[in-house]
């Protein structure tokens, strides 16, 4: 179901340059704020908790667990010194 939003306030030098990219695209206004939203989010993918977490440890960062882990050890390693 469509919802309809509302954007208040919107500066002058703004709405003209809103208004100059429809012109561009041959667009309405609405039209254009339309396909500017919809680019915003085409690539956008939603994560569940544990495919984000897959994709953390993918990428080589520390959950905060494991960095609590690391920090522990290094401070051991420090003390047996």
């Amino acid at each position: 179901m469509p919802v309809n939003l509302s954007i208040k306030n919107v500066p002058d030098r703004i709405a003209d340059r809103l208004r100059k990219r429809a012109s561009r695209h041959h667009r309405s206004l609405q039209g254009e704020l339309l396909a500017i939203l919809e680019e915003s989010v085409a690539g956008e993918k939603l994560f569940t908790a544990e495919e984000f977490l897959v994709e953390v440890r993918k990428s080589g960062l520390k959950t905060p667990a494991e960095a609590v882990r690391m920090v522990r050890e290094d401070r051991d390693d420090r003390s047996r010194r």
